[in-house]
């Protein structure tokens, strides 16, 4: 019998779900960047990889259909919940949201605040290469974040704390992201 740890570590269900809730591509792909993004860092933390990417993965999964910080990421942590994932994972994705008021406890919960918004200013800024995330250097990311016309809907300060977060500077921050993505680069339009 299936339990709901289980469950969270269910990568088939939870892609499931996602295609089922998530028809635009870029929206799948910037939830399976988080996906590859967290599986990374749990693999460097020594946690649960398959926990930390279906988490991330999922983090996202209400969006297209509740696209206002009002019902994101609240309207589909009830959905998650009557589908048998366990508290501590819908806690996660509640907490990757400020406009929550669930504040991040856990290194999972920090490490999915640091991942989500720094994944689509990277991909945003690859989509401006030539390479793509082939070369990407963390240093003409963050002469991007500068920029506050570019990709002008991401957070700086979200980027920027979720770094503080993790106790990883920046830079490192970055440089650890792109390592992570770009053997993904295809998958993830780059």
């Amino acid at each position: 019998m299936s339990t709901p740890d289980d469950l969270a570590r269910d990568r088939a269900s939870a892609q499931a779900l996602l295609e089922d809730w998530i028809a635009n591509d870029a929206l799948r792909r910037h939830c399976r960047a988080v996906e590859i993004a967290m599986r990374a860092y749990a693999a460097e933390c020594g946690e649960d990889v398959d926990a930390w990417g279906v988490v991330g993965l999922l983090h996202d999964f209400d969006w297209e259909r509740h696209p206002t910080l009002e019902q994101h990421p609240s309207a589909g942590e009830p959905v998650l919940a009557q589908l048998g994932y366990p508290d501590w994972f819908r806690r996660a994705i509640l907490s990757h949201a400020n406009h929550t008021g669930v504040a991040r406890e856990t290194a999972l919960e920090h490490h999915l605040f640091a991942c989500d918004e720094l994944a689509g200013f990277i991909h945003a800024c690859a989509l401006m290469r030539p390479d793509k995330l082939v070369g990407m250097e963390p240093k003409s990311v963050k002469k991007k974040l500068k920029d506050k016309r570019f990709a002008a809907n991401v957070s700086r300060e979200d980027i920027t704390d979720g770094a503080d977060e993790i106790g990883r500077p920046l830079d490192d921050h970055i440089a650890f992201m792109i390592a992570a993505l770009t053997p993904h680069a295809a998958e993830l339009g780059l």
